[in-house]
């Protein structure tokens, strides 16, 4: 233990350019048996898809962050009639409601193309920081079933609903993403004042009341979801500065704080944003037994896993973590996405699970409610290399040297079976007649076996791991492309 929390600092060094809201900041082990089951289980699953979707995916933008006052690259304004001015643009984008259409939506088709690439889990953005909501709030008309959205008359306008139900048939676990910022509403970005960044725009120990009403808000909706959309199993919040600080990163008065910019728009101002989460995580529970909960760059027992960012870490994780990455594209529809080809897909999957983590793999549906062709094909073939090397991915758990150079190693969790997985070398193709895994020993009677192949393999130990030999045969003959699992029925 006590070279574990020796360790944990050093980790966190790893995320030092993590934007402000997802930097990795702790992890504190929840106490609810129920909740630490359902991780367990959650920690078996290894490979998930994010969906990022909404009205903006008509202008083929970044999702939401075009309309927060904040000079990044990635969220400045393109589209619209005038985009230099501010108002003009937010106006325009909250209209794309009036347009969103998406006829081509078929959930059932993304579900079963999850399903078949070994996708175990959905986590769906039924709100993002713009506030238009995926499913029929009734807290709000700026929403896909509201009257003046055309889809509205359509069967399957309760998107959510219809994304949650489709995937559920086929096996899979609900997840709802859901902002806790919400730009939209009066009771965040009060019309009366100017924004100023992602954060509320007046002062919640000013206007106590307007903040409550706030809190309220956010509250029936997260209720609604738990309530009203079948089994929900994890509940992904994003938006961490909407949280409370302690007093000590305030530094002085909320007015204050307007002062301490940096080059360019205001950023990160650190504003106290009680939402009350440990109520709101409590009733949620009631409703969801054993709800993951994942409030996400917010320390604390709301943050049942931690969620590094189109990254991977260089090293095992100390917690349960998952690593959200964009297949193509943005996060949101962007015209002729670029996916990953499915070498460098397989590879980053191997490489996560060997380091104890998860893939939550983001394809985003266009404005017609249609997948890209680019996405299916990806996830075609990531199944098939799934139902080939499944078994070295699935309930597994790090086992040190975890990886080295091209070799990761994964082990069943409740087995003495250990695999190695020989991802193909850039610019060659199949296995080599031999290799060498450093840092672990095969036991004297173990029988080490290719996946998908019938043969015992040969082996020896040597000084520092396990030389595996590969015949000519198999060489030929090759149960899959790309990366190789061999088992190791027991090490030393």
């Amino acid at each position: 233990m006590k070279k574990l929390i020796l360790l944990i600092p050093i980790l966190f060094v790893l995320f030092a350019n993590a934007q402000f809201e997802h930097e990795v900041t702790g992890y504190v082990w929840p106490t609810d048996e129920k909740v630490l089951e359902k991780l367990e289980e959650w920690q078996d699953m290894k490979f998930g898809l994010l969906m990022h979707w909404g009205a903006y995916s008509q202008w083929g933008i970044v999702e939401s962050w075009s309309i927060c006052p904040e000079d990044y690259g990635w969220c400045r304004r393109t589209k619209g009639s005038n985009p230099d001015d501010y108002f003009t643009y937010k106006k325009e984008y909250e209209n794309l409601k009036l347009t969103f259409n998406p006829v081509g939506f078929n959930p059932e088709k993304w579900a079963s193309a999850a399903k078949n690439a070994g996708m175990k889990y959905v986590v769906f953005t039924t709100k993002h920081h713009d506030g238009f909501c995926m499913f029929d709030s009734k807290y709000t008309d700026y929403k896909i079933t509201s009257k003046e959205t055309p889809f509205s008359t359509n069967p399957k306008a309760n998107v959510t609903k219809e994304i949650f139900n489709a995937f559920r048939n086929e096996g899979l676990w609900a997840g709802a993403y859901f902002s806790k910022p919400d730009w939209h509403n009066e009771n965040y970005w009060d019309p009366k004042f100017p924004p100023f960044d992602r954060n509320v725009n007046y002062g919640p120990e000013l206007y106590p009341e307007k903040w409550e009403k706030y809190v309220d808000f956010t509250h029936n909706q997260i209720m609604e979801l738990m309530t009203d959309y079948g089994k929900v199993d994890i509940l992904w919040l994003d938006g961490g500065w909407v949280s409370k600080k302690p007093q000590n990163t305030l530094k002085g008065s909320y007015t204050s704080k307007l002062n301490e910019t940096k080059t360019g728009f205001i950023k990160n101002r650190v504003v106290s944003q009680d939402i009350r989460m440990s109520e709101l995580a409590a009733k949620a529970r009631e409703k969801q037994p054993g709800l993951i909960v994942v409030d996400r760059a917010v320390r604390g027992p709301n943050q049942n896993y931690l969620t590094p960012e189109n990254r991977v870490p260089e090293t095992q994780l100390p917690y349960p973590w998952e690593s959200c990455i964009i297949a193509g594209g943005g996060w949101s529809w962007v015209p002729n996405a670029k996916f990953m080809t499915p070498k460098q897909a397989i590879h980053m999957l191997v490489d996560i699970v060997a380091k104890g983590g998860n893939l939550l793999y983001n394809i985003a549906p266009g404005p017609d409610g249609k997948w890209p062709n680019g996405a299916y094909k990806l996830l075609a073939e990531m199944g098939k290399w799934i139902d080939v090397n499944g078994e070295a991915i699935y309930s597994t758990r790090a086992i040190s040297p975890f990886k080295t150079e091209n070799i990761c190693l994964t082990q069943q969790k409740d087995s003495k079976a250990v695999y190695v997985i020989y991802l193909e070398d850039e610019g060659k193709t199949g296995l080599p007649k031999s290799f060498e895994v450093k840092g672990i020993f095969a036991a004297k009677n173990a029988k080490l076996t290719l996946l998908g192949a019938n043969s015992n393999l040969k082996w020896k130990n040597t000084d520092s791991g396990v030389e595996i030999f590969i015949t000519e045969k198999i060489r030929k003959n090759l149960p899959c492309d790309l990366a190789w699992a061999i088992k190791i029925s027991e090490i030393e």
